[in-house]
């Protein structure tokens, strides 16, 4: 047998399959991911004058809030991922220079799988929702990478060296 990394997600046949996490033990595990969003510096002077009002609501809360669900509903998206109950989902919304913003989702859970998927579809749907707010200001927005920063508790810990 080989050593090198295969799919996991894969049954003997190499059929699409949901890994079986029934025989490991239950840790604590802390995903941390991040995206960053290219809004122009237009758009970044308004953010911060405050959090942007709009139609449907301020864009940063509103955000957050919209990371945190999809941090929630991960395995609802996500076919093969394992439904899991977050013990803490925290999104926080940074200016990046003079033109982006940085979203960092960690999400928490102690359980036999890890949650990079919730981290990583906590920070993508908070991106997703800063495009969709303030895309009447400027459809030139970039939304680019989403990338996980760090893992830890599982079978082996994660931190990203940039």
């Amino acid at each position: 047998m080989s050593d090198s990394p295969k799919l996991t997600h894969l049954n003997a046949a190499g059929q699409p399959a949901m890994v079986d996490v029934g025989s490991k033990t239950a840790t604590r595990r802390v995903a941390r991911a991040r995206s960053r969003v290219v809004l122009g510096p237009e758009i970044i002077a308004l953010v911060q004058q405050g959090d942007l009002p709009t139609r449907k609501g301020p864009v940063f809360q509103t955000a957050i809030l919209a990371g945190i669900m999809g941090a929630k509903r991960t395995s609802e998206l996500i076919p093969l991922c394992h439904p899991l109950g977050l013990d803490d989902c925290q999104v926080r919304i940074e200016v990046d220079g003079p033109d982006a913003v940085l979203i960092e989702c960690t999400a928490s859970v102690t359980g036999k799988t890890g949650v990079e998927m919730e981290a990583l579809t906590g920070a993508s749907v908070a991106a997703l929702t800063i495009y969709d707010m303030c895309k009447a200001l400027s459809h030139d927005i970039v939304i680019q990478e989403t990338r996980l920063l760090s893992k830890t508790g599982g079978k082996q810990d994660f931190h990203h060296a940039g």
